[in-house]
């Protein structure tokens, strides 16, 4: 029981940042505009990338669509770790590391509705 109250409050930390981060995406927040333009994205690919990231954080919530969910976000969050390590950037892929583990957390962990 405990273990499932604890994955619920991971799964709204992860959903929350995933929305969060796919709205600054979405709207084209200066400081995302700036860092995916030096990997050449322009302001449709990240305002295709911010809608991928919050249909992500939408699916994680939903049994049916749980691992969905976490694979997308999982997917995006690793190739954004790929893009720092392309520049030779240790410090901005670290940063991303934790929310990619938190992702696969989440997934070995299972949704807590399940069954």
């Amino acid at each position: 029981m405990i273990i499932k109250i604890i994955n619920s409050i991971l799964i709204l930390i992860a959903v929350f940042m995933g929305f969060k981060q796919g709205i600054a995406m979405f709207s084209g927040k200066p400081e995302m505009t700036e860092m995916f333009g030096k990997w050449g994205f322009d302001k449709t690919g990240l305002m295709i990338n911010g809608a991928v990231t919050i249909l992500a954080s939408i699916l994680i919530l939903f049994p049916k669509t749980f691992i969905w969910g976490n694979f997308l976000m999982a997917a995006g969050i690793l190739l954004i770790i790929c893009f720092h390590l392309m520049n030779k950037d240790i410090k901005g892929a670290m940063i991303e590391l934790p929310f990619l583990c938190l992702n696969l957390l989440i997934i070995y962990l299972q949704h807590p509705l399940k069954n």
